[in-house]
């Protein structure tokens, strides 16, 4: 499923991508947060977000702080951070712990010879 994102993700502008990218560090935003983060104009913010949402990777929302204005964050589906989380914990806990180990033991004849010096 996650495939299938990137997929149309690749199919979109560099704007939209970019947009995609400052919801997924940033979080839920206005479109003026948006426009501040991107450093996209407020036009081509518009843009990318109507392009996002027609293919369901961003939800708009109302802002509770100034109704005027609306609050765009990724779907549900969408995030990495979920799908990476199952697969990446386990790859990256085996990985990481035989990466210390093998890095322990290479550090260890690293900074042995380097304080003799």
């Amino acid at each position: 499923m996650a495939q299938g994102e990137e997929e149309r993700l690749d199919d979109l502008p560099p704007s939209a991508k970019l947009v995609f990218k400052v919801l997924e560090y940033d979080g839920p935003l206005t479109q003026k947060g948006i426009v501040e983060e991107s450093m996209l104009s407020a036009r081509t913010v518009r843009y990318a977000l109507e392009r996002l949402e027609d293919i369901d990777i961003v939800d708009e929302d109302v802002y509770f702080a100034d109704a005027r204005q609306n609050l765009y964050q990724l779907t549900e589906a969408v995030p990495k951070a979920a799908t990476s989380t199952d697969g990446g914990e386990s790859d990256s806990t085996s990985s990481s712990f035989n990466s210390d180990s093998d890095s322990d033991s290479d550090s260890d004849s690293e900074v042995g010879p380097r304080h003799a010096e």
